[in-house]
């Protein structure tokens, strides 16, 4: 099962290129799924996704009167600060212009329709995993929603790393990409709940620490970390009974990812607010609870 790598090892760069290749080629056969019948892409399966993607709470800045998805939330970070794009169907401002395939390329290799480099503040490693019908149906859910003719804002970024060639050498010592695999050990519910966490929630990219360049670190997946999105600490959702979660139930992890009430009464706040509003509390019951025993299956690890 891929997941998002960190480069721990070295060796890890052998290969590299063959699975470039291979991630070109789950493009290409994007190409084939829009065109073939019966697989165009459903809208309504599309909007479910685009919930579990978390995408409304990253593209719609958290202020009175904000355009859905015209961008612009800021995302503050040691390499400065990150805006997010417009992703409405807008034609000069927005991915009006773009086709299925520019689509698959930004969420499979972090790439422009340009071929210029995303940075991974755009949580592509994780979306990466996506299967091909899901990134169709995603696709076919935002050519629908309202177009704002509303400008992108640039980055404010630390210098050099404002420089988007180094963001193609960040992917070549840390990035593979590479379809979701279930593991053929576990059952239906496990491998649901693992793609739903690793690679359409995108949790690890909040909850997993970072290296020095910004990589996630593989052996803390879900550990936790002090210096988050905005510099804001993030839990330990491993079942680690002293740091973690290790005395919630899967019910209870259900029941948070539905209302954002924990087990002792607190409640959610900060970024977790937004994506149990915009995006776990959309979920359904089966997918809530598939999160849950993934979780609690993951290894016991020390929070930050």
């Amino acid at each position: 099962m891929r997941y998002p790598r960190t480069g721990r090892s070295r060796n890890r760069r052998r290969g590299r290129n063959g699975l470039a290749w291979i991630a070109a080629l789950g493009v290409a056969g994007l190409v084939v799924l829009a065109r073939s019948a019966g697989a165009q892409g459903d809208p309504t399966k599309g909007e479910y996704l685009f919930r579990a993607a978390g995408c409304y709470a990253c593209h719609t800045r958290p202020v009175s009167g904000a355009r859905p998805l015209a961008g612009g939330r800021a995302l503050e970070t040691p390499f400065g600060t990150f805006y997010s794009p417009n992703i409405t169907p807008d034609p000069d401002h927005g991915i009006g212009r773009w086709h299925l395939t520019d689509f698959a390329r930004a969420m499979r290799l972090g790439e422009a329709p340009d071929g210029s480099h995303y940075f991974p503040a755009f949580p592509f490693p994780s979306y990466s995993g996506m299967r091909d019908q899901d990134l169709a149906d995603l696709w076919v859910y935002l050519q629908g929603v309202d177009p704002v003719p509303e400008p992108s804002l640039e980055h404010d970024l630390v210098f050099p790393f404002g420089f988007r060639v180094l963001a193609g050498l960040w992917k070549w010592l840390f990035f593979e990409a590479g379809t979701f695999q279930p593991d053929p050990q576990k059952d239906a519910r496990w491998n649901r709940g693992a793609y739903l966490t690793r690679h359409l929630g995108h949790c690890g990219e909040c909850h997993t620490p970072r290296n020095l360049l910004g990589a996630l670190q593989d052996d803390r997946h879900l550990a936790g970390t002090r210096e988050g999105p905005d510099g804001q600490k993030v839990p330990n959702i491993t079942p680690h009974p002293g740091d973690g979660i290790g005395e919630w139930s899967e019910a209870d992890i259900a029941f948070f990812l539905q209302i954002g009430v924990m087990p002792d009464g607190d409640v959610a706040g900060g970024a977790m607010e937004d994506v149990i509003r915009e995006g776990t509390g959309h979920l359904t019951d089966e997918d809530r609870k598939a999160i849950a025993a993934y979780l609690k299956s993951l290894p016991e690890r020390p929070g930050p």
